[in-house]
């Protein structure tokens, strides 16, 4: 009696697509994709404005100046701005807790050009 043991799918593959998928979803991906959004919401603002972020997490609410956005692979992503009272914040968030609101704020030195907001990568 002979038994045929079908042919095994080939895995060598494998390696190299697991890591591509495993690269798709580092923060610096995350990061350019959000970077992408602020700069196309804060070019719909005029002078006037500049972008704002509202974090709502336990039942207090944060709203902040964004400054610049970094992060450190492969899960981490920084958002750097101030506070209404110019106090410097820094949020480190991991990828799968991100969930902010873009929202417009007053500027406050209209006198002055208005601020862009940075992208730093891990290595600057």
């Amino acid at each position: 009696m002979n038994i045929r043991v079908p042919d095994l799918p080939d895995f060598s593959n494998f390696k190299p697509i697991q890591k591509q998928i495993a690269e798709d979803n580092y923060a610096s991906e995350f990061a350019t994709k959000i970077y992408q959004q602020v700069l196309a919401y804060d070019s719909a603002l005029g002078e006037d404005y500049e972008v704002g972020v509202r974090l709502v997490n336990f039942g207090q609410t944060v709203t902040f100046a964004i400054h610049s956005i970094s992060y450190n692979d492969p899960s981490l992503i920084i958002f750097k701005g101030a506070a209404d009272d110019g106090a410097p914040i820094e949020l480190i968030q991991h990828v799968s807790q991100i969930s902010i609101l873009l929202t417009s704020l007053n500027r406050k030195n209209k006198d002055q050009p208005k601020r862009r907001i940075g992208f730093y990568k891990e290595e600057e």
